[in-house]
C-alpha cells in the first residue's frame, strides 16, 4: 500500500540563507557518512537564468538542508563544501539538468550515481522521482509544486516542503535502484554511465548565453524556404534573446518561437499588424511591438552577401524517409538493425536509446561495410568507440549490429519508423 508522505521524515530545515547558516550545514553534514543527496530547483520558464533558486541536500547522519544560492552566490563556503564532499559519491536524479546550475555556484562531485538513469537500464517502468518512490519504496510524493517560479521571493513554505521530499526520499531510492542493477549484473554498466555523465562537464563553464547558430532551432524552422527569411528569423531571435536577458525572462514568454516564424513569414509593416500575429504569443504585460516592427525594418535590408545561407552539417544524415532512394542498402541495413536492437532492448529490458545512441547506428548503416565480414566487428567497434559508445554499449550491440550491416534486402517497418527516437546520450558527436 502507498502511503503519503506529506513533511520530511525528520522535520522541515530552516533556509540557509546566511554565511553562518552556510557553515553551520557544512559542519552538520560532515557529520555524516556515506553518499550525498543533492538536488536544484531552477525557473525554467519564467526566467532568463537557468542558476539554481534552491539547493537540497541530504547525507545520512547528517541532516536535511535547504541552501537559497542567490544570497550566498559569492560565498567562498561553495569552493568549501567542494573540498570536504567531492570525494563522495553524488546521488542526483536526472542529473544532466542539474549538474550545470550546480557547476554555476561551484559544485562539482567526482563520483555519481544517477537514480533516473540508474532505474532506466534497471528496465524500471517509469523513472520519474515520484514514480520511483511509489514502485520502490511505497511512498507517494505530492508534485504539485514542480513547476512553480523558484524565483520568487520568499520562498513559499509548501514549496519548501515539497523540495525537501525530493532529497529526503533520493538515498532510499538510490539503494533499490542499485539493488536492481546488482540483481541483473547491470551495476558495472550504470557506473560507465555515470562516469561519462561526469566526462562531460569536464571544461563545463555555466553561461546563460546560447550557443551560435541557436536561433537555426527555433521551433517551426521547416516552414522557412529562402535565406531573406531566414534572416529575419535570426534577427527576431537574436533581438528577442536580448531582450529576455536584459528582463531576466524565459525567451518563450517574450516572444513564442511560432510568432517569430509567423513574423518572419507574413513581414507585416505596422504596429497593428505584429500585434495581431503576436497576439497570445507573449507573456510580457507590453508587449514591445515597435521593436519587432523595427527589427524586421532593419532585417529586410540585410545585403544577400550578409544573409546566412541554409546550413547542413556536413556530418548529418539525411531524414530516413529518403534512404530508400538515397542510400537503399543502407535503408536494409539499418531496418534490420533496428528490428535486432528491439529484440535486444526487451532481452536487456532496458530502452533501445539508453543501449545505444540511435545516431551511432544510422551513422554505422549508411556507410559501406567493408567487403571482409571478417573485418566487421572492428569496423564497428571502432565506429562505436569514435562517437563516444561506453565500453558495455558495444559489448552488446556488437553481435546484432554484425548481422545487420551484412543485409542487403530491408525489412518492411511502418512508417512510425521514421520518427526520430530521443537521443540518450550525453556526448555530441563531432
Amino acid at each position: 500500500m502507498v502511503t503519503p508522505l506529506l513533511t520530511p521524515r525528520n522535520g522541515m530545515p530552516q533556509l540557509v540563507e546566511s554565511e553562518m547558516g552556510f557553515e553551520k550545514t557544512i559542519l552538520e553534514l560532515a557529520k555524516g557518512s556515506g553518499d550525498i543527496a543533492i538536488d536544484a530547483e531552477r525557473a525554467s520558464g519564467y526566467k532568463y537564468s537557468q542558476r539554481a533558486y534552491l539547493i537540497q541536500i541530504f547525507r545520512r547522519g547528517g541532516g536535511l538542508h535547504l541552501i537559497d544560492p542567490i544570497p550566498l552566490a559569492n560565498s567562498k563556503l561553495w569552493q568549501e563544501f567542494n573540498s570536504k564532499f567531492s570525494q563522495f559519491q553524488w546521488v542526483i536524479h536526472a542529473s544532466t539538468q542539474d549538474l550545470p546550475c550546480l557547476i554555476g555556484v561551484g559544485l562539482k562531485p567526482t563520483l555519481l550515481f544517477d537514480t533516473e538513469l540508474g532505474a532506466r537500464i534497471a528496465g524500471c517502468d517509469r523513472v520519474g522521482l515520484g514514480p520511483l518512490a511509489e514502485s520502490l519504496l511505497e511512498i507517494q510524493l505530492a508534485k504539485e509544486h514542480s513547476a512553480v517560479d523558484w524565483s520568487i521571493r520568499p520562498l513559499k513554505p509548501e514549496w519548501l516542503t515539497y523540495a525537501a521530499l525530493d532529497v529526503d526520499i533520493l538515498l532510499d531510492v538510490k539503494d533499490k535502484v542499485e539493488k536492481l542493477l546488482i540483481e541483473q549484473n547491470k551495476l558495472a554498466w550504470a557506473k560507465q554511465d555515470f562516469t561519462s555523465i561526469l566526462d562531460s562537464f569536464n571544461d563545463y563553464q555555466f553561461s546563460d548565453e546560447p550557443r551560435p547558430d541557436r536561433w537555426r532551432r527555433t521551433s517551426g524552422m521547416h516552414k522557412v524556404r529562402d535565406r531573406l527569411t531566414l534572416t529575419l528569423v535570426r534577427d527576431l531571435w537574436l533581438s528577442r534573446n536580448e531582450l529576455a536577458a536584459e528582463l531576466d525572462i524565459a525567451p518563450g514568454r517574450v516572444l513564442g518561437d511560432e510568432a517569430i516564424i509567423e513574423l518572419a513569414l507574413a513581414r507585416p509593416d505596422n504596429p497593428e499588424e505584429v500585434a495581431k500575429i503576436i497576439g497570445w504569443r507573449t507573456k510580457l504585460d507590453a508587449p514591445p511591438f515597435g521593436r519587432w516592427l523595427k527589427t524586421l525594418s532593419n532585417s529586410l535590408s540585410t545585403p544577400v552577401e550578409d544573409q546566412p545561407e541554409y546550413k547542413v552539417a556536413s556530418n548529418s544524415l539525411p531524414p530516413i524517409r529518403v534512404w530508400k532512394d538515397k542510400n537503399p542498402l543502407g535503408y536494409a541495413r539499418l531496418t534490420h538493425a533496428r528490428a535486432l536492437l528491439a529484440e535486444l532492448s526487451t532481452q536487456l529490458k532496458i530502452p533501445i536509446e539508453n543501449i545505444i545512441t540511435p545516431e551511432f547506428i544510422r551513422r554505422i548503416c549508411w556507410q559501406e561495410p567493408p567487403k571482409s565480414k571478417s573485418d566487421y566487428q572492428a569496423f564497428i567497434e571502432n565506429e562505436l568507440i569514435k562517437f563516444g559508445a561506453r565500453k558495455w554499449q558495444i559489448e552488446q550491440v556488437l553481435a546484432p549490429m554484425e548481422v545487420a550491416i551484412d543485409q542487403t534486402e530491408p525489412l518492411v517497418i511502418a512508417d512510425s519508423d521514421d520518427v526520430e527516437v530521443p537521443e540518450a546520450s550525453t556526448k555530441e558527436i563531432e
